[in-house]
């Protein structure tokens, strides 16, 4: 299946410190991204949502910065095309101003559907930091 890489930016009005940990924890990202994500014994994610269980690692972290989740298939452990999602802040240092880069590199949607539906997870998130 072909995959597709969407790249946004989002302007979100709060700091990194409070931003990061919805970005990064199971717990963070089940209020706004997912239904559920719990971390299993193997510090694998699973992301539940659309009545499906979603497998990920994160594969780079730099905390306040940046975070990227690579999406694996545990019943097929050779492929090799995952898809992730990545996670950026960066902060517009004359303005002082928040954006989050969202990455989704995936094979479900087109550029329109996962616009839509990135809008709506991000305001989703800034309804509960309040961003």
């Amino acid at each position: 299946m072909v995959k597709n890489k969407f790249v946004a930016d989002y302007q979100i009005n709060t700091s990194r410190k409070v931003l990061f940990p919805y970005l990064s924890t199971a717990s963070g990202l089940a209020e706004w991204f997912a239904d559920d994500v719990s971390i299993n014994e193997d510090k694998t994610y699973i992301f539940h949502f659309d009545g499906e269980d979603h497998y990920a690692r994160i594969v780079a972290l730099r905390t306040n910065i940046h975070v990227k989740f690579d999406f694996f298939d545990p019943n097929n452990p050779d492929e090799t095309d995952h898809s992730y999602i990545e996670f950026k802040l960066e902060e517009n240092e004359l303005t002082q101003t928040m954006f989050m880069k969202v990455i989704d590199y995936s094979d479900s949607y087109d550029d329109d559907e996962l616009e839509s539906i990135w809008e709506s997870l991000i305001h989703n998130l800034k309804e509960i930091i309040g961003g």
